[in-house]
């Protein structure tokens, strides 16, 4: 079962490709506080932001979310979100 604490994957998909919370703060104009926040799911970022994040990083959305159980959701990232 997931809980609150394990909705996004934001730390895990940094990790993976060797980027910080710092450069993803600088690439998003967010405060680094607020991140590390995510990183820690300990607040979570609006849809709209999970997007931009997902663009930033040039991955799918679903990878930055904790699948759960019976999960058949699709998201499709718009192009304005995955350009650089």
């Amino acid at each position: 079962m997931v809980t609150n604490k394990d909705i996004n994957r934001i730390k895990v998909v940094l990790a993976e490709k060797k980027l910080t919370n710092k450069w993803l703060a600088e690439q998003l104009g967010k405060d680094q506080a607020t991140v590390s926040k995510w990183c820690t799911n300990n607040a979570q970022p609006s849809l709209e932001m999970l997007l931009k994040i997902a663009g930033v990083l040039q991955v799918d959305v679903r990878e930055l979310l904790r699948p759960t159980e019976n999960d058949a959701t699709y998201i499709r990232v718009p192009k304005e979100f995955t350009k650089k």
